[in-house]
């Protein structure tokens, strides 16, 4: 009978390649055949990178837990979970079977990946959270390596490690290719809905106007627009997408109630697209019953201080049609404030990470009296995003933040027309 071979739980420190060469050779000579399913999180080194080792680890832990939960199972006491052989962000799953055991190699092992392959893609933003957002796409692979005599087992096993790193590039590569065709159809069949968040002036409560929002088709994993625009950022149809948000958006506003604003975000690139420009554009616009001064062009600060160039351009042409700017998702980084004294738009919203539990933070409080002193000084007004909480308002009320959005006011939802 074998000697159970010590395994970490999901608290202890991982095994790395190197310190179970030994083991698992000997397991290979023993059983003639050895199985491995292996993770690339490569992914995984911008958080390193941008956040530092103590966060990458954090990361690699979860993604070691999800690992272990998916397989939990069919992991004997004999298989190991380790650190690949040429990344840090690598993660391989060592299973130990009787080569005799066909059925395992045959069935089991191709199950086993796309079981880790599932879990990863349903409790992928566990791993990355709080660095990112959205979920890593992480290509996973799997090999059967059977034993060589002739050859020394460190070998043996790196080869095992090849054969499931060029089995995960591969699947990667299609998973891509199918994501890609997947979102090319979506905007090719303008598969998207727009609902619309109202914008209310935070003391009568008057509605100043409505922020489109996109959504992807319902129950999808593009449902989220995140999602959207970060699988339109990967097939490089980030423009596509933008023109496809605008007109739908535009569509469902038609006959928009007379003195509400359409909020309408877009990039500082909307200004190439000819749909979007001169006669075209305000032929556009008399068909849906609008009028440039109902629009307000609503650009991210990060995509402004990217594109200063192209942003002031974009505001400039605009502005000269009657339309309005605001500058979007501005928080509390020498980015913002430079995007804001650089740009002037007439109005910036503040983003719900400086909005959030805002009635219980005095210094965030102090930095959002000086925003809204630099937008007033600027002839911009403040938009509070966010806002849930009745507390939150109050405090807002007193600096003195004309306008707010948030699940306090409602939710979006689709436009009611006008009678």
């Amino acid at each position: 009978m074998r000697e159970p071979e010590t395994q970490p739980d999901d608290a202890s420190e991982p095994v790395h390649y190197p310190e179970c060469v030994t083991q698992v050779g000997a397991a290979l000579a023993r059983d003639g055949a050895l199985g491995v399913v292996l993770i690339d999180g490569s992914p995984l080194a911008r958080i390193e990178r941008t956040y530092g080792v103590q966060a990458h680890r954090k990361a690699t832990d979860m993604l070691r837990s999800l690992v272990r939960e998916a397989c939990r199972q069919d992991l004997s006491e004999h298989d190991l979970v380790v650190g690949g052989s040429a990344s840090p962000d690598e993660l391989a799953i060592f299973f130990q079977r009787p080569r005799s055991d066909d059925r395992f190699y045959r069935e089991r092992l191709p199950e086993l990946s796309r079981r880790v392959l599932d879990h990863i893609a349903e409790n992928g933003q566990k791993i990355v959270y709080p660095y990112d957002r959205d979920a890593p796409h992480l290509p996973i692979g799997h090999a059967t390596v059977f034993h060589n005599p002739g050859l020394g087992p460190e070998r043996q096993i790196l080869e095992a490690f090849e054969q499931a790193r060029r089995d995960a590039a591969l699947n990667g590569a299609i998973a891509r290719r199918e994501r890609h065709r997947v979102f090319q159809d979506l905007v090719l069949a303008e598969d998207v809905a727009i609902l619309y968040e109202p914008i209310v002036n935070i003391t009568t409560r008057e509605v100043l106007g409505h922020e489109a929002l996109v959504r992807g088709p319902w129950k999808s994993e593009l449902h989220a627009p995140n999602r959207l625009f970060q699988l339109a950022e990967e097939t490089g149809l980030v423009f596509e997408l933008d023109c496809l948000c605008r007109r739908t958006a535009l569509r469902g506003a038609r006959g928009l109630e007379a003195g509400r604003k359409l909020f309408l975000n877009c990039l500082p690139t909307a200004i190439h697209d000819p749909a979007f420009r001169g006669e075209v554009l305000q032929q556009t616009l008399q068909d849906l019953s609008l009028r440039p001064e109902d629009l307000v062009f609503e650009i991210s600060e990060r995509e402004s201080i990217d594109n200063f160039s192209i942003f002031r351009e974009a505001r400039d042409y605009y502005k000269e049609l009657g339309f309005q700017i605001a500058l979007d998702d501005t928080g509390v980084a020498y980015g913002s404030l430079e995007a804001v004294m650089e740009l002037s738009p007439d109005f910036i919203k503040v983003d719900l990470s400086l909005v959030r539990g805002i009635d219980t933070d005095p210094p965030r409080q102090e930095l959002l009296r000086a925003l809204h002193a630099v937008a007033g000084k600027l002839g911009g007004q403040i938009i509070a995003e966010g806002i849930e909480t009745s507390e939150e308002l109050e405090t807002l009320q007193r600096l003195g933040i004309p306008y707010g959005q948030g699940y306090l006011f409602g939710r979006a939802a689709p436009l009611r027309r006008a009678q």
